[in-house]
């Protein structure tokens, strides 16, 4: 070969991968290499919950096919935000991930009055997870058989409702009660269902308004009686089992959701390769098919999806914290 044609070589080389990377599709142009090391998912509740769950399902899918190592680390406390700030102080790196949830990312900022986070500025979307409604369940004892006879019930004897945390949906669930219903019924906060539902269940808290995945299986077994779920429309996995505003309390609706965040400054290709392996294992068919079960809607899409739904929801329940008149320090 003529030796001008040698010294071509590095310019040809160069031109070559121009175009290649030109003709990749924009995803595996712009994706960047993750995971590069160990990743850690945290949770803000104790295990046993529909967070804690949605993690190690992400965990055990990616550890079985990115050749990584996934932990769980749950981080429960102050209504998700413990787990949240750290988080939030962590390296934008990827190697840490949170499960927000609509109390650590639209109910705590208006709820706290000092928040150890800003739930906009201090996270990376990566992708709504799913969302499920919550179920009004009451001890067995309970002679109220309907929404209506709980109301009336609520009218005349103290009753207490308990909740995973203070700043949780469970917990605003029973705060919108309040409101709607023009009762006042004493809130009970636990650091976690799983503390809550002993208490329910031996008759020391009178009901919780409990996620769909948590609360199905004690109203299957009978260990408790179920009276509304808190969604616009009924639940595919509970059909049976009229809405609030069925029940008698029009205009009640709230819903628990989840998503995937990372700390701020995560950067974009390792962004768009979250999202791609989040979208990938939430479209599984035995994923879907267990998370229907447990009543939950998966929803997952885009970074800008969620940033938008985080802005909506946010400005939803500060009138709902602002109507009930609840508020933390």
């Amino acid at each position: 070969m003529p030796s001008q044609s040698l010294k071509s070589l590095p310019r040809i080389a160069a031109l070559l991968g121009l175009l290649l990377s030109l003709l990749l599709p924009p995803a595996q142009a712009q994706t960047g290499a993750w995971p590069t090391m160990p990743v850690k998912i945290v949770v803000t509740f104790p295990p046993g919950g529909a967070p804690d769950t949605l993690a190690r399902i992400l965990a055990d899918k990616w550890g079985q096919s990115l050749g990584q190592v996934f932990t769980v680390d749950n981080k429960p406390g102050a209504g998700g935000n413990i787990g949240s700030d750290f988080v939030a102080k962590s390296a934008g790196d990827g190697n840490t991930l949170l499960i927000a949830t609509v109390g650590t990312h639209a109910i705590n900022p208006a709820l706290y009055a000092s928040m150890p986070y800003n739930h906009i500025k201090d996270f990376t979307p990566i992708s709504f997870l799913a969302a499920t409604p919550n179920l009004l369940v009451v001890n067995n004892a309970v002679p109220a058989k309907n929404v209506k006879e709980l109301i009336a019930l609520a009218g005349k004897t103290p009753l207490t409702f308990g909740s995973s945390g203070s700043g949780t949906s469970i917990h605003l669930s029973g705060e919108l009660f309040n409101t709607l219903a023009g009762v006042k019924m004493q809130h009970i906060p636990y650091k976690g269902r799983a503390q809550a539902v002993p208490d329910l269940l031996g008759g020391r808290i009178t009901m919780i308004f409990d996620n769909m995945p948590s609360a199905l299986p004690l109203v299957k077994s009978g260990d408790v009686r179920a009276l509304a779920v808190t969604s616009a429309t009924r639940s595919a996995a509970a059909p049976n089992i009229p809405t609030m505003a069925e029940a008698g309390l029009p205009g009640f609706e709230a819903s628990s959701w989840f998503a995937l965040m990372a700390p701020a400054g995560l950067p974009k290709g390792v962004l768009a390769r979250i999202n791609a392996e989040t979208l990938r294992v939430m479209a599984m068919p035995d994923v879907k098919e267990k998370l229907a079960l447990l009543g939950l809607d998966l929803a997952p899409g885009s970074p800008e999806a969620l940033a938008s739904h985080i802005q909506s929801e946010t400005i939803k329940w500060a009138k709902v914290v602002k109507d009930s008149g609840a508020k933390l320090d």
